[in-house]
């Protein structure tokens, strides 16, 4: 078998497909192995039939060559795990025994044994699991998901290009297992990686490879003198190799810089660049590095991560430049398509002339296709496409959607007194406590209750018409009276209303405000088998009606407790949306925070004591480079507070953050200035507590006791010990107790049996602090 051949004129080919098939197929097989209806052989079959579809989606679209190794049962860095034998020691046996339910053990955890930390993959809202790594880590080459998933393109017809996580960014990306000291550097076992690394490159060039893809999305970050060595030292040791495939780097999310110099230097065959967004700096970077001879370029020209259609005569400008740095052009999406949804084609609830807009993962790939004829052949091979592309963007660009004089003018008028609360935090706080006479470690949850079946029928009864408007109230009423009775009982001493009726922190909000889209069928995976439709962000933000208001009085009056106002902030509107790309996103931002600042002064107005902006995403979106952080910080953080500025003294604001590094953003968290802030802080062991207390965190702060995202139920004792090692950072006057999440994904067992633990915990401390 082989699938060698020489080089040829311009391709198209992707770095990844989305993996969950059209109607979520891989979802539904993996949940159903979890709860035992899905045998493990059709799981794996399932699997395999979503990657014959893609690859044939691929080829149908005009695409020369199809990766494999991109597609997961859970999370490609993971897989790596698996491939370099990096397995926890806490996890070996369960791996042992069984490699699939190993596999899982180590994504969601078990009873036994807690699961990998789970952050956030650069600054995309995809998680992925983190590597943890020692002294005594010893690699393993397995190589079984590469070669067979490679094996099974080839027998299919595919020319097929095998991707990996590169040794490099896995070694960055990793942590300190636990038990390792703090500063222990992953990145001091190359040595020992390397080997593995070309024992797999080894087995997939006898498996039939002609080349093989290695994903060092790390280098676009700033990287050191000795990390930069590292990553040339890896590629001319790996380029020495004899019996191997050709070597193609692949970079994306930004502009490869300082780390450009020592790639196109190493005697790999070829480099994938991103040419979009930040990213475009690239081309200048490559010709002022004398570009790529002898080498072949993948031009990310395709925006990989957003949902507009290409600019086709931008793009192939680009392209027609790079044709003089490198000896082969070939042309791609900037990145995986891992991040859209699969195809724009399935919305036709869509105005037909605003879906001619979008381009999704199979629409991406025919765009691809079409640049590399459109390079290949001449612009006059594809001049009807051209003329049909510059209509689209025309329409887009001059239509009503995009546009509101109204928005921009109040956007226009705000002042710095608008993004500043009047009284300080200290007066802020003695303010807040007489008015809410919370006891010391007060205990909360973060927003949402678990999202039964019961409650998705009612939703989908809905959206059919099957049932109407107030039979749907009516049940999400029923059910915030069943949240907020179990809360009073639970022991909870500030409570949320579940949020039954929101299908989605961010599409819920998305459909209230104007200049949104919402699609039907846009699922991204955000985490495992967690997915999300991200709305279009596609014009001036406006919030015709208030959207929280009527179901916050609702709960309030069941309850003598104080009941929290629950929003989405700004950034996270932008972050999990896909963002308009013809205009700052400043300026976005703050059409939208301007929308939420009238909600949250109705929420005040309606009663609310405490009312909670989330801010997940703050992290995620910050940019790659150093240099580019702090005017994204300034407008990131000034979007917060201008939603949350205009409450009294006495209203408490918080906020909340989740699965993200955040010592990067610590100057940042404090200039939101919310009251409170709770953050993830299980998986991690409290660890964010520290780095704020080591920052001088002034404000309170509920880092979180139980991972909600893992379905293990802590016990009394393991959530007394991880606020005891809050309270060595966070004083019991400013210390929360709450879940590290929102439990819309957890079952209602293992909720009741984890917030027992949760206020158990707070009661057992809260005794031994008051004597």
């Amino acid at each position: 078998m082989t699938v060698r051949s020489a080089a040829t004129a311009t391709r198209a080919t992707v770095h990844g497909y989305p993996r969950q098939g059209r109607n979520r197929e891989l979802k539904k097989a993996i949940e159903g192995y979890w709860k035992g209806t899905v045998t493990a052989e059709a799981l794996l079959t399932a699997a395999a039939g979503l990657r014959r579809e893609n690859w044939q989606q691929l080829t149908e679209a005009g695409l020369h060559e199809v990766p494999t190794g991109d597609f997961s049962l859970y999370d490609h860095v993971l897989d790596t795990t698996v491939a370099v034998g990096a397995i926890p020691a806490r996890h070996r046996a369960a791996v042992d025994a069984d490699a699939l339910d190993g596999y899982f053990a180590m994504a969601r955890g078990t009873q036994e044994v807690a699961p990998l930390e789970m952050t956030k993959w650069f600054d995309t809202n995809y998680h992925y699991l983190v590597p943890e790594l020692g002294p005594d880590t010893v690699f393993t080459a397995n190589p079984a998901k590469a070669v067979t998933e490679l094996r099974e393109a080839v027998e299919l017809g595919h020319r097929a290009r095998p991707v990996l996580v590169g040794p490099v960014t896995y070694l960055l990306l990793a942590k300190p297992a636990p038990g390792v000291a703090a500063d222990f550097q992953p990145l001091t076992l190359l040595d020992r990686l390397l080997p593995v690394y070309a024992e797999l490159l080894a087995e997939l060039w006898t498996a039939g490879a002609d080349w093989v893809q290695l994903d060092e999305p790390a280098l676009v970050q700033d990287r050191t003198p000795a990390e930069l060595n590292a990553a040339a030292r890896v590629y001319r040791e790996l380029g020495a190799l004899t019996e191997r495939p050709k070597l193609l780097v692949a970079s994306y999310f930004d502009r490869l810089g300082e780390a450009l110099k020592v790639l196109a230097k190493s005697p790999v065959e070829g480099l994938a660049l991103d040419f979009t967004g930040p990213a475009a700096a690239n081309l200048d970077d490559l010709a002022a590095v004398g570009g790529l001879p002898g080498k072949r370029l993948v031009a990310g020209v395709v925006d990989g991560r957003n949902i507009w259609i290409n600019d086709l005569e931008k793009s192939l400008g680009t392209l027609a430049t790079l044709l003089g740095l490198a000896d082969r052009v070939d042309v791609a999406p900037s990145s995986s398509l891992l991040h859209v949804p699969l195809d724009a084609t399935a919305e036709r609830d869509l105005d037909p002339q605003i879906a001619r807009w979008l381009a999704f993962a199979r629409q991406k790939a025919r765009e691809t296709a079409l640049l590399a004829r459109g390079l290949r052949e001449g612009a006059s091979a594809i001049t009807a496409e051209l003329a049909a592309n510059r209509a689209d963007l025309a329409s887009r660009a001059g239509s009503a959607v995009t546009r509101d004089p109204a928005v921009r003018a109040r956007a226009a008028a705000v002042t710095a007194e608008d993004t500043r609360r009047a009284q300080a935090y200290p007066q802020r706080a003695a303010a807040q406590r007489a008015r809410l006479a919370l006891p010391l470690l007060p205990t909360t949850t973060i927003g949402s209750f678990p999202q039964t079946g019961e409650l998705r029928l009612a939703r989908a009864d809905l959206t059919a018409g099957r049932i109407g408007a107030a039979a749907y109230r009516e049940r999400m009423e029923a059910e915030v009276r069943e949240v907020i009775a179990y809360q009073e009982k639970a022991g909870l001493d500030v409570l949320v209303h579940g949020e039954p009726e929101r299908n989605d922190m961010v599409q819920y909000f998305a459909e209230r405000l104007t200049g949104y889209l919402a699609t039907r069928h846009g699922w991204v995976q955000s985490y495992g088998t967690r997915y999300v439709r991200p709305p279009v962000l596609a014009g001036d933000i406006s919030r015709p009606h208030p959207m929280t208001v009527d179901w916050y009085r609702y709960a309030q009056d069941l309850t003598d407790r104080p009941v929290k106002g629950m929003l989405t902030g700004p950034v996270t509107m932008l972050a999990w949306s896909f963002v308009r790309d013809d205009q700052p996103l400043a300026d976005t931002a703050r059409q939208v925070a301007l929308a939420l600042r009238d909600e949250v002064t109705d929420l005040e107005a309606a009663g609310a004591a405490v009312i909670q902006v989330d801010e997940p995403a703050l992290r995620e979106t910050l940019p790659l480079r150093a240099a580019d952080r702090p005017a994204y910080l300034d407008w990131a953080t000034e979007a917060f507070r201008l939603s949350t500025s205009g409450v009294r003294a006495d209203t408490q604001v918080h906020t909340h953050m989740c699965y993200a590094e955040f010592g990067a953003i610590m100057t940042a968290i404090d200039e939101l200035d919310a009251d409170v802030i709770s953050l993830e802080a299980a998986r991690s062991h409290m660890q964010v507590a520290h780095e704020l207390a080591d920052a001088g965190y002034p404000r309170e702060v509920g880092p979180g006791v139980w991972d909600i995202h893992s379905p293990r139920v802590p016990g009394t004792e393991e959530a007394v010990e991880l606020l005891r090692a809050g309270l060595a950072a966070i004083p019991a006057e400013r210390l929360w107790v709450n879940p590290d999440c929102g439990l819309k994904t957890r079952g209602w067992p293992e909720t009741r049996a984890s917030i027992d633990s949760l206020v158990g915990a707070a009661r057992r401390l809260r005794a031994e602090l008051t004597g």
